[in-house]
């Protein structure tokens, strides 16, 4: 990568426009089937002129992962301990949802990383993002034994919200296919506020 510590406009216009479109090639592709030439082409770049900003698709791949993770985690981060559990937990869905149909691209690249064995982000997963969760369970726990929220296993709450929201972008043409002419979100937040405001109600 270029090493001027002060890019031009069009060094910096360049860089966001290789990214852009390794974000087009990598969701598509994933990592194994994404190539250099791809994402110089998408980009409206020679090879070699791409190669100047980014050595490798390596490069290119690890970047937009780094900014992917701060964006995909910032809604974890922000849930109040000292906030309504069930509007915490409630409001989450809804921003993770919102960001599926915001950010399909992102959520494939994403989760094509992870099909793959997250060779390139396994040392976030047990690191930072572990820590993460780690950090949440004990909030939910705090709730449950408030009785605030009904008991359910916390770890398992989270992949199952990961699971449904990321679901309408990992598999956008399944979900498009089979909701038309409905628009697929019009519904879903929604089903999704019913279904989790039910599992976290406490029984009295």
């Amino acid at each position: 990568m270029a090493t001027d510590r002060s890019p031009t406009r069009i060094q910096k216009r360049n860089r966001a426009n290789i990214l852009e479109a390794a974000l087009d090639v990598f969701s598509q592709n994933g990592f194994r089937g994404a190539t250099v030439d791809q994402i110089a082409s998408a980009a409206g770049l020679s090879k070699p002129n791409l190669l100047y900003y980014y050595p490798s698709k390596e490069a290119i791949f690890t970047e937009l992962l780094s900014k992917l993770l701060a964006t995909w985690l910032a809604p974890l981060r922000d849930i109040d301990p000292k906030g309504d559990p069930m509007e915490e937990i409630l409001g989450y869905v809804q921003r993770k949802l919102q960001m599926s149909q915001d950010m399909p691209r992102e959520s494939r690249l994403f989760a094509n990383e992870i099909v793959q064995g997250a060779p390139r982000m396994i040392d976030t997963l047990s690191t930072e993002l572990r820590e993460l969760v780690d950090a949440t369970e004990v909030i939910f726990q705090g709730w449950m034994a408030a009785g605030k929220i009904a008991s359910v296993h916390p770890r398992h709450l989270l992949f199952s919200i990961w699971s449904l929201t990321q679901h309408y972008a990992d598999f956008e043409v399944q979900v498009q296919t089979l909701m038309t002419p409905e628009d697929p979100f019009a519904a879903a937040p929604e089903f999704l506020d019913t279904l989790y405001r039910r599992m976290l109600t406490p029984t009295t």
